[in-house]
């Protein structure tokens, strides 16, 4: 079957059917009028492509426009149930998996925890957290079309096994992308978990409209993403944007640092840096129990809550110390990629809030010869989940809503 020209009546058709389905999926219901309005195309027009995506099950009639009576009242919205997607969020310590409509809706969700994982285990848990969302969902795994699973990291494209992630057990093996193909009936796409973050913010967040943004993640580990001209930039084995490992004045050298799964940066301004800070300062009621991250999210929420209500003392040391030691490492990120913003994520910043992100663009404002605006992430519940699912939502759309074949 000989393929089709652009600008064949087929190809001008889909391109309309499209440009409808997106309007839907960003405005909600819409008249054909409406419809009409927004693409540029006639009456006549609009209605023909409206009928045509209802008998491709793509648009289904949702009622009618009060007050306004006649059949161009009758207003259209994206199918729901055209397609389904999935994501999984993966940490040391538990799978979260989702299942989203075609619209983005998330229509079921799942959460596994994962103590004392094997190697042996993971094909099972990843099986078993996908499938509980895809039952809270009231769905089959038939009827998901494309799985995206985020995880620290990232998968060489070369080799197929992850790197730069030691201490996530069980992820290792030189088999085990092959092992979750063969379980799993639909496409899988691996992404690492910042990557998500950045997509997630780039669809719904603070980096709307924006073309090259840096996003700095804090939180359980220090990372970063990097989008330029639109594209995460993953480098050549997938390891573009582990900052943690990143050199930085301030942090001594630390060698084989995939080895000690640190380094500089993570040293001067990860999680684990803020109990030390307080015990040199001599901060007495700084948490006693917690993971690394839990008691440094405490510590920078005091502290800002400190800061807010005009005290000095030793936490609003604290905050200054750590925003020095973020700048320090976003300073050389921007001065090789002279983003147009950069994006603060994490439970950290969103802790810090206001306070922390204002000393750390005074200090970046130092240090770095451009100057791009900071700005606190927008997408706070489960962004790694968020983006896993917008990615897959992305492709999926694509070929979902492709009229022309």
């Amino acid at each position: 079957m000989a393929g089709t020209t652009p600008g064949t009546p087929r190809v001008l058709r889909a391109m309309n059917d499209r440009a409808a389905l997106d309007l839907l999926l960003e405005y909600g219901p819409l008249s054909r009028t409406r419809i009409g309005k927004l693409t540029g195309l006639s009456k006549p027009t609009a209605s023909q492509l409206l009928v045509r995506l209802e008998a491709a099950g793509l648009v289904v009639a949702t009622g009618t426009a009060a007050g306004r009576p006649g059949p161009n009242a009758q207003l259209y919205a994206v199918n729901a149930s055209a397609a389904h997607v999935a994501g999984l969020d993966v940490n040391t310590h538990r799978i979260v998996a989702a299942v989203a409509d075609v619209t983005g809706e998330t229509v079921g969700e799942f959460e596994l925890r994962t103590p004392g994982r094997r190697a042996d285990s993971v094909v099972r848990e990843v099986t078993e957290a996908l499938d509980g969302a895809v039952a809270d969902a009231g769905l089959t795994r038939a009827d998901v079309h494309r799985v995206v699973i985020g995880t620290p990291g990232a998968f060489d494209p070369n080799t197929g096994r992850l790197r730069y992630a030691s201490h996530l057990p069980g992820w290792h093996a030189p088999t085990l992308l092959d092992e979750l193909a063969a379980v799993l009936p639909m496409p899988v796409e691996y992404e690492n978990d910042v990557n998500l973050v950045a997509v997630a913010e780039q669809r719904r967040g603070a980096a709307r409209g924006h073309g090259d943004f840096v996003l700095l993640w804090n939180e359980e580990g220090l990372g970063a993403a990097l989008v330029i001209n639109g594209r995460l930039h993953r480098g050549f084995t997938g390891g573009a944007g582990e900052v943690g490992f990143l050199p930085v004045p301030g942090a001594p050298l630390v060698r084989q640092v995939t080895k000690a799964n640190a380094g500089g940066f993570q040293e001067l301004a990860g999680a684990q840096v803020l109990a030390r800070l307080a015990r040199e300062l001599g901060i007495e009621d700084a948490p006693a129990s917690g993971t690394h991250h839990e008691i440094a999210a405490e510590l920078v929420g005091r502290a800002a809550e400190a800061v807010e209500r005009g005290e000095g003392g030793p936490y609003a040391t604290l905050l200054d110390r750590f925003a020095t030691g973020l700048a320090t490492g976003l300073a050389s990120l921007v001065a090789v990629l002279d983003p147009e913003i950069v994006v603060l994520s994490g439970a950290l910043f969103a802790r810090g809030g206001e306070q922390l992100r204002a000393r750390v663009a005074a200090e970046l404002a130092e240090l770095a010869a451009s100057r791009p605006r900071l700005l606190a992430g927008d997408v706070t519940h489960r962004p790694v989940l968020r983006g896993a699912l917008e990615s897959a939502l992305a492709t999926t759309r694509d070929e979902v809503f492709d009229t022309s074949r």
